[in-house]
């Protein structure tokens, strides 16, 4: 699903902004549905929180979407990116990329 998504041009950063926009509807959702629908705090909490868990998945296919990304630039293919390639891969000490 991943590599489907990076092929139809959606990027990492878009799932980032989708996030972030979704904590801010959930807080918008929230506000309105206490205020101005005059409904009960249990069913404005309920809209808050129904919206506001999308932001994790969302996140969560935004760094799924960079290693997709990370691999690309790198040049790798789906072999290397799996593993697959039958040799040992090289060691890489954490953001040094030595």
């Amino acid at each position: 699903m991943i590599k489907m998504l990076h092929k139809m041009g959606i990027k990492s950063n878009h799932m980032y902004l989708a996030g972030i926009g979704s904590v801010g509807l959930a807080l918008a959702s929230w506000v309105m549905s206490k205020n101005y629908e005059g409904a009960e705090l249990d069913r404005a909490d309920r809209w808050g929180i129904f919206i506001g868990e999308w932001a994790p998945t969302f996140f969560a296919m935004g760094v799924a979407l960079r290693i997709e990304e990370t691999h690309r630039e790198l040049g790798e293919g789906p072999e290397e990116m799996y593993g697959q390639t039958g040799r040992q891969p090289e060691r890489v000490h954490a953001g040094t990329g030595m």
